[in-house]
């Protein structure tokens, strides 16, 4: 883990241009640009809130602030690791031409999604004021939650990155993973509304454990269990530490395999 922290310190300025540029890239030639980073969460929002609210009731208090929060936190880790995905692949002339630690195209994937949730937080802002929702105190501790979820997006970032260029059909598995987990994480839904038996299962996600203290310490004004908190940390610790040793694995034949 020294290593990534060294190459991110002495090569910053590349990493900061990347995730700049592929933030420029993917809403270029767009007519809202940049704004689309509101757009999207709240065109989703405006579905499901439509969904779940009339054709399958849910009883939960402030259900809009917590469904936008869980698309929002989600969003943060679809669009790192997605982000992430071609980072290398769409960089193939340039890494063939000039040397630079591989790490910085899929490390910059995790920087592009911290800035566009920066913009959907802000909406998040906006709709507590509009529902007049005063939230507790206790909401200081989203940033540390998002600060681990980034952990969580640079450890599964770094493998993907270089396994998508030795197996092209790590794009195909990785987009059913990212539905099928939307599904499966407290989103639009309470977690204890599950049966036991999934409970079970789903309890050992990292993104179920992020997402449900974000809900807790914004909305309910409860702090995460001792346990809870634990778990997080070092399961997502334990991916970022595996992550990191698969992608030294294969950065060594990035440039070979493109």
């Amino acid at each position: 883990m020294t290593t990534i922290r060294e190459e991110m310190w002495k090569t910053k300025g590349i990493l900061f241009n990347f995730a700049i540029t592929d933030l420029k890239i993917r809403y270029r030639n767009s007519i809202l640009g940049v704004l689309w980073s509101l757009v999207e969460p709240l065109l989703l929002l405006g579905v499901l809130f439509v969904v779940f609210s009339t054709m399958f009731r849910f009883e939960i208090p402030n259900f809009p602030i917590y469904l936008l929060l869980g698309i929002i936190c989600w969003n943060f880790f679809k669009n790192g690791t997605t982000f992430a995905l071609n980072s290398l692949t769409n960089r193939s002339a340039l890494i063939t031409q000039i040397y630079f630690p591989r790490a910085i195209p899929g490390l910059s994937a995790g920087i592009t999604a911290s800035i566009m949730i920066i913009f959907e937080l802000v909406v998040l802002g906006i709709f507590m004021i509009a529902f007049g929702f005063s939230p507790p105190s206790t909401v200081i501790l989203l940033i540390p939650i998002l600060a681990l979820q980034l952990l969580l997006i640079l450890g599964v970032s770094l493998p993907l990155s270089v396994l998508n260029v030795k197996y092209k059909d790590t794009e195909f598995i990785w987009s059913v993973v990212v539905h099928a987990g939307f599904f499966l994480t407290p989103i639009f839904y309470q977690f204890d509304m599950m049966p036991d038996y999934v409970q079970n299962v789903l309890q050992y996600s990292p993104m179920v454990q992020i997402v449900t203290m974000a809900h807790h310490v914004v909305l309910y004004g409860t702090l995460p269990s001792i346990n809870s908190v634990l778990y997080a940390v070092g399961s997502i610790s334990a991916i970022t530490v595996i992550g990191y040793l698969i992608f030294r694995k294969f950065q060594a034949k990035v440039v070979e395999e493109m």
